[in-house]
């Protein structure tokens, strides 16, 4: 996706590049009624102008951000991946396997529970 072409550049590691990458790319393609969107320097994905998920990257890992909402309803399959959370986010360890199954289940929970929402975020 050229959108994030930039962002993805300025990825020094070239192993947690290529992973951002192909989750990225994975996003695209497994919900193509999804908008690319580069915003406060961070790649993340719209429907119908309200944010759905958005990625981010730190020295040990790639964070997911499904919003409050999202980390809530999927807290427990989060922890069942060994993966650590916070409030807005999951954080995925460049040493551990990204589960696309999961991820789905976020994106798809965001895409529903936010059918009717006309603002960027959550109220």
């Amino acid at each position: 996706m050229e959108i994030f072409q930039g962002y993805l550049d300025k990825i020094e590691n070239e192993e947690h590049r290529n992973r951002v990458q192909t989750v990225l790319l994975w996003v695209g393609e497994r919900f193509p009624e999804l908008s690319p969107k580069l915003a406060w320097n961070q790649p993340m994905f719209t429907h119908h102008g309200t944010y759905i998920i958005g990625f981010s990257t730190a020295k040990n890992h790639m964070a997911v951000a499904p919003e409050r909402a999202g980390i809530l309803r999927f807290c427990g399959e989060m922890a069942e991946a060994g993966y650590e959370y916070s409030k807005q986010l999951m954080r995925i360890k460049w040493s551990e396997p990204v589960d696309y199954s999961l991820l789905e289940r976020m994106i798809r929970f965001n895409i529903e529970d936010k059918a009717d929402c006309r603002s960027f975020w959550r109220k």
